[in-house]
């Protein structure tokens, strides 16, 4: 029997597309990924011949996607990867032969892009794994198969090899819905949920520019499916009206999409503290607070989430493995000053 641990063929993606795929190739492969490759990227593999469309290769990025169209990418080899390493300090919670999980602290960037081309956790990941790690992620983000915000901390994995890679992937993949991946977040958001626990189901989309992203109506052209499940853990600063100034919540993911959780809380009017982008209307709440939070608050100055828990099936054993990282201080002190 072929051990997949020991292939070196260059990995395949066989998509089909839905009932309301339109538009050009390279857009089309670049929404479907959902941010796998940029646009770019996927235009020049079509151009070099490793897209197929239909079973034939098609080396027109413009060319028209219709329902049912079958579209099968061959993933580049991998490539010596462009980022360095570097020795930048890294919270192992496991490490073996096939993955790596760590505890990302809030700063620090997953992988090299615009304006952070050195520093970053793919940099450090390259000095600690050397030549083991997968490079289907593309050249600048080797062994990675998912990714956390900058300023969001908490537990991801990474794949030391190409078949972990693409087990990981799958895993990611398929969101939980028929195997173990499990992903919950803590976020402190102000206001709170009028239901205590709840789902959130509302399409995302780019919201005019190349990060930031938008509740989008069902069918509108670059609408992408988002499901969030959450749970309110603790109020804080209650009022005899059941309203709260701010909350602290669990959120679970079905989907996942860029920005998913501070995009979906802020679309039901709780957006999370100290988020730059998707909380400007509620920046005054904090001189509602009480000292000490109102300090600590107007000291935050990141969106408080935290990747609390991840499980996944190891893919070499096939063992559910879960692993947990301790709310990190800046939030542990967010949240007991908003306790007093």
């Amino acid at each position: 029997m072929n051990d997949p641990f020991k292939q070196a063929e260059a990995p395949r993606k066989v998509l089909v597309a839905d009932e309301d795929a339109e538009g050009r190739l390279d857009a089309w492969l670049t929404a479907t990924l959902d941010g796998e490759f940029s646009r770019n990227r996927i235009k020049a593999l079509i151009e070099q011949g490793a897209v197929l469309l239909k079973g034939v290769v098609c080396t027109e990025p413009k060319r028209k996607v219709a329902p049912g169209d079958q579209v099968e990418i061959v993933l580049p080899e991998p490539e010596d990867p462009e980022p360095k390493g570097e020795d930048i300090p890294l919270e192992a919670l496991y490490e073996d032969l096939d993955v790596i999980v760590i505890a990302k602290p809030a700063g620090l960037v997953v992988h090299p892009g615009a304006g952070n081309w050195t520093g970053t956790l793919v940099n450090a990941l390259i000095y600690h794994c050397g030549d083991t790690l997968s490079g289907i992620g593309g050249v600048r983000r080797p062994g990675i198969v998912h990714r956390l915000d900058k300023d969001t901390s908490g537990v991801l994995v990474a794949a030391k090899n190409d078949a972990a890679h693409r087990h990981l992937a799958a895993q990611f993949a398929d969101h939980g819905r028929t195997g173990p991946l499990e992903r919950a977040y803590q976020a402190v958001v102000w206001s709170r949920p009028r239901q205590l626990r709840g789902t959130i189901d509302a399409p995302l989309g780019r919201a005019g520019d190349r990060i930031k992203r938008a509740v989008k109506r069902e069918g509108s052209d670059d609408a992408r499916e988002a499901v969030t499940h959450y749970e309110v853990m603790e109020r804080f600063h209650e009022k005899p009206d059941a309203t709260a100034l701010a909350s602290l919540i669990e959120c679970r993911l079905e989907t996942g999409r860029t920005h998913q959780i501070r995009v979906h809380m802020a679309h039901i009017g709780c957006p999370l503290v100290g988020d730059p982008d998707y909380s400007a209307g509620f920046r005054t709440k904090v001189n509602l607070l009480p000292e000490p939070a109102k300090t600590v608050v107007n000291g935050f100055h990141r969106q408080a989430l935290h990747a609390f828990l991840l499980a996944f099936e190891h893919p070499r054993t096939g063992e559910v493995m879960e692993f947990r990282a301790p709310m990190p201080k800046d939030m542990e002190a967010l949240v007991a000053s908003l306790r007093q």
